[in-house]
């Protein structure tokens, strides 16, 4: 009974191991990568995990094997087992064999690391500028346009990412496309990828920020070129929809999408909605638990956005469509 137990114990870890790598994406396994880049972090990943349970398996094992070949037989307690004298090249090995797993480690962690922070030389790339805040993110294009928590980008076409934070310390990450990078205030960041699938990828912020930390998700849309180059040329004409993704990925966040107030007071009933000048200077500034969320944003957005309250919500009269 006593022998079963330890191969017991084994054999039950050996399943939960196989159940979480069958999982995919749900359990062991990274998203699947739309990019050379998230590739790249995906392959690194997998040496370390392969090493790291080849050596937990290394440990285990041979713990198990100098438990059953070395335990008592029946040797009263009070009497001392047989002395065992050390092994020179053994200790030798055990000394110098995670050297070389480290040197090893390291040197493929170098190799990938240049070519996630690097775009390839010589390769044209559109520079779209995220700024995050408490508690969204904010995308501007090559020509102007903005979005909010939603960013294209166009399929296989390389992307530089200018990365910077309008409060406090953020950290932009879209699993499937890149790797993480800072968004710090005072601070610009730099994050290069190339996506290869046509989708839907999320991203989401890896740095806690503040209380509605977990609502800072956004959305990364990998669009054909010309559909892209649609997209950012007719967003400049379009205020009223950067109005819509506005409000649904700033104000309801804590107002609620009939503003009917969650951890922000109920705005569909309030008069400020009618007062221009206080509602630029609410946004601008923030106040109370209120952070300024509209600090950064231009004339075009501050001003459709306050018409776009006021119209859904008839300027205090209660909820429109």
């Amino acid at each position: 009974m006593r022998r079963l137990l330890p191969l017991s114990c084994v054999a039950l870890l050996s399943l939960a191991c196989a159940g979480a790598a069958l999982a995919g994406n749900g359990g062991l396994a990274p998203p699947s990568p739309a990019s050379p880049q998230a590739s790249d972090i995906r392959d690194i990943y997998w040496l370390i995990l392969g090493i790291s349970i080849g050596i937990f398996l290394l440990v285990e094992v041979t713990l198990a094997v100098f438990i059953v070949r070395y335990r008592s037989r029946g040797r009263a307690r009070e009497v001392e087992g047989p002395q065992i004298r050390g092994h020179t090249n053994l200790e030798l090995a055990w000394t110098a064999g995670p050297v070389v797993i480290l040197a090893v480690i390291a040197g493929f962690v170098f190799w990938k690391a240049a070519s996630i922070k690097n775009a390839p030389a010589g390769i044209p790339r559109d520079t779209i500028g995220i700024e995050a805040h408490q508690f969204y993110w904010e995308f501007t294009y090559p020509n102007g346009a903005h979005s909010v928590n939603i960013l294209r980008v166009p399929y296989r076409r390389q992307i530089k990412l200018v990365i910077a934070s309008a409060d406090v310390a953020h950290s932009w990450w879209a699993p499937s496309l890149a790797g993480k990078m800072d968004a710090i205030p005072g601070r610009v960041n730099r994050l290069s990828f190339r996506a290869l699938k046509l989708g839907t990828f999320p991203a989401r912020c890896a740095e806690f920020c503040g209380l509605q930390h977990t609502q800072m998700l956004a959305q990364v849309e990998v669009l054909p070129p010309d559909q892209y180059e649609e997209f950012v040329r007719q967003r400049l004409d379009q205020p009223g929809a950067l109005a819509r993704e506005t409000f649904s990925g700033v104000c309801a966040k804590c107002h609620g999408l009939a503003g009917q107030g969650d951890i922000g007071p109920p705005i569909a009933t309030s008069g400020l909605l009618s007062d221009s000048a206080a509602m630029t200077l609410l946004l601008r500034q923030g106040r109370g638990k209120m952070p300024p969320v509209g600090k950064t944003w231009d004339d075009t957005q501050l001003r459709a956005t306050i018409a776009y309250l006021q119209k859904r919500f008839h300027a205090g009269g209660g909820s429109g469509s």
